[in-house]
């Protein structure tokens, strides 16, 4: 599986990259939604992992405008929002949300998972199995 990690400070984005490559993917950082945008045409992953305040600044037409981006599904993560805080999953059709400092390598990869099958065209469990993730459907 290919991931894209992206934050808006190199740090964060090579962190994620670390604790997704424990689980076996290849994870590529990048930082902003610019050179998001590059990335994904260049990597072509399987799953975005983005950094909830990224997307809190991206404008939905820049996700719908880019042919590989649109395709792509994206997982938010927050260091300091809770599940509950993160308000932006419908309106930018997040394919699930990720809360990092109670994050479980076994969790994370059932949610990437997950996002792999939804990208296939197979939709994953509405309810996901554990506190520190929800699912769109559970956030309305």
């Amino acid at each position: 599986m290919r991931v894209l990690c992206v934050s808006r400070h190199p740090y964060l984005s090579e962190h994620l990259c670390r604790f997704f490559e424990a689980l076996d993917v290849c994870a590529t950082p990048c930082v902003g939604i610019r050179e998001a945008v590059a990335a994904v045409a260049v990597h072509e992953p399987d799953v975005v992992i983005c950094d909830y305040d990224v997307l809190a600044t991206m404008p939905l037409e820049t996700r719908e405008a880019d042919p590989a981006l649109s395709g792509t599904p994206v997982i938010a993560v927050s260091l300091t929002r809770h599940p509950g805080e993160a308000h932006l999953l419908d309106a930018n059709g997040i394919s699930g949300f990720l809360y990092l400092p109670t994050l479980d390598p076994d969790d994370a990869h059932r949610v990437l998972t997950g996002a792999c099958r939804q990208r296939a065209g197979v939709n994953p469990s509405d309810v996901l199995p554990w506190s520190a993730t929800k699912s769109v459907e559970q956030m309305r």
